[in-house]
């Protein structure tokens, strides 16, 4: 899997990390197996604990876990600490709220005769996780967090740019408490993955990824008839109807797409705007998008950070120019970015017309396909012609209208008069080709939960 720190900014390569041996994958599961029968009879007073001091942890040395972020894939510092805050809220969210949500229910029965009936959420086991480099933290802490609550035991494969972001999350959990064998990162190979996945004791996976990884894992997964959750791709509709207040719906714009260097699932890659207000938008937005200010993730005055890596970089571009092979027009916006760095010069694309195969792609970077819509009805097909179904937003002045054109928007989240909502206390996940289940609140902490009913039945047979 080539596991390296490589900085984006600068293209020098910091170090090295050998994958896992077949030997040290059978270990680790071994041992979070063992974890696991222990972890699983402890109390939610014992399990907060150690959340809660992953969190004070996270803050205390907030400075040097951001650091690592921006080392490793490019993000604004001011980004990186703002995501390790959002982990650590995560953590504080199941302190407070796991016990309850995993409380045993009570079922309301039809006849007495059925007895007394209740349903009991119990921790499968051992479980995988596969997760991508653009929120090292938090795409760890969203399942992280639960499945601890619940009682299970959790082994991570990171993705292959940000090793040093995995190995410190494991260092965190350990330091914070967590038994040996809790929580193992592994730079596991691909062959290695299948391994985790067959193993009798290895219960589920959770993948954020791409569509391609996804649907491997999630096949592996299906033939060991093991438990799955995906999070996959998206391409996020900006819908803009004629009351939108437009200096408000612009700057929302501008962040929604550039935030973590566009490389966020549900950015808003999609801006689906009426006709009667197409024009004004366009010339704010390109305005707004001309105003970023590329260079060094340390600086404070920067405001767009490189790609993850030269090769995602390289990726943009070939898509890009793909589009207007097809039909599409392609215009750079604001000054030339550094020829230093994995940067990409932020682009509008316009006249992406139906026949044009890159209408239904998802850009993973600095790119906005602006749409123009005849009306409402007209923007909200739009919207809701896309492979994707992840994320999505509505902006107008009439918000009870906007929350009425939300309903209608087909994706797993809705947001109306603000581009996107990444929180601890909200839920995550998609539909179609961005894939199934959920994260976050009691919907992740029971994803991977033995929902058992017992029923005390107490009358005398009759034949």
């Amino acid at each position: 899997m080539a596991y390296a720190t490589i900085n984006p900014f600068t293209g020098e390569l910091v170090k090295n990390f050998p994958d896992a041996t077949d030997a040290e994958v059978k270990t680790a599961i071994d041992k979070a197996h063992e974890a696991f029968l222990a972890w699983r009879e402890t109390g939610f007073a014992t399990r907060g604990r150690v959340l809660q001091k992953a969190a004070d942890l996270l803050r205390k040395d907030a400075e040097a876990y951001a650091r690592i972020l921006t080392l490793e894939m490019g993000k604004l510092l001011s980004e990186a600490k703002a995501e390790v805050e959002l982990s650590a809220k995560i953590f504080e969210y199941y302190v407070m709220h796991a016990e309850t949500l995993l409380k045993p229910e009570k079922l309301p029965v039809l006849d007495p005769a059925e007895g007394d009936a209740v349903l009991v959420h119990e921790p499968l086991g051992v479980l995988l996780a596969i997760e991508p480099w653009n929120f090292p933290y938090y795409q760890i802490a969203r399942i992280l967090a639960p499945q601890l609550s619940a009682g299970n035991t959790l082994l991570l494969k990171h993705a292959s740019n940000v090793p040093q972001s995995a190995a410190a999350f494991e260092r965190l959990m350990h330091e914070a408490g967590l038994p040996v064998g809790g929580f193992k990162n592994l730079y596991a190979t691909r062959g290695q993955i299948e391994m985790i996945i067959n193993d009798p004791r290895v219960h589920g996976v959770a993948l954020t990824g791409s569509e391609a990884a996804g649907a491997v894992v999630a096949a592996q997964a299906g033939k060991a008839l093991k438990k799955s959750t995906m999070e996959l791709g998206g391409a996020d509709a900006f819908v803009v109807l004629k009351d939108a207040e437009m200096d408000k719906t612009v700057n929302w714009a501008v962040f929604g797409r550039h935030w973590n260097g566009g490389q966020v699932c549900v950015s808003s890659k999609r801006m689906i705007v009426v006709d009667s207000v197409y024009e004004d938008f366009l010339a704010r937005y390109r305005k707004g998008v001309a105003g970023l200010v590329a260079g060094d993730p340390l600086d404070p005055k920067t405001t767009l950070a490189p790609l993850s890596s030269q090769g995602a970089a390289d990726e943009i571009k070939e898509k890009i120019a793909q589009a207007v092979a097809h039909g599409a027009k392609a215009e750079e916006v604001g000054p030339p970015v550094p020829n230093r760095g994995a940067f990409v010069q932020p682009t509008i694309l316009t006249e992406v017309n139906e026949d044009n195969p890159a209408r239904y792609w998802e850009f993973f970077g600095p790119v906005s396909m602006l749409f123009r819509a005849r009306d409402e009805e007209d923007a909200i097909r739009i919207a809701n012609d896309s492979p994707f179904g992840l994320g999505g937003s509505v902006f107008t002045s009439d918000t009870e209208h906007g929350a009425q054109v939300a309903k209608r928007i087909s994706t797993g989240m809705v947001f109306v008069n603000h581009p996107t909502k990444v929180e601890a206390d909200l839920p995550f996940g998609g539909i179609r080709r961005s894939g199934y289940g959920r994260e976050l609140l009691g919907l992740g902490l029971k994803e991977f939960v033995n929902h058992k009913l017992i029923d005390v039945v107490d009358i005398d047979a009759h034949f």
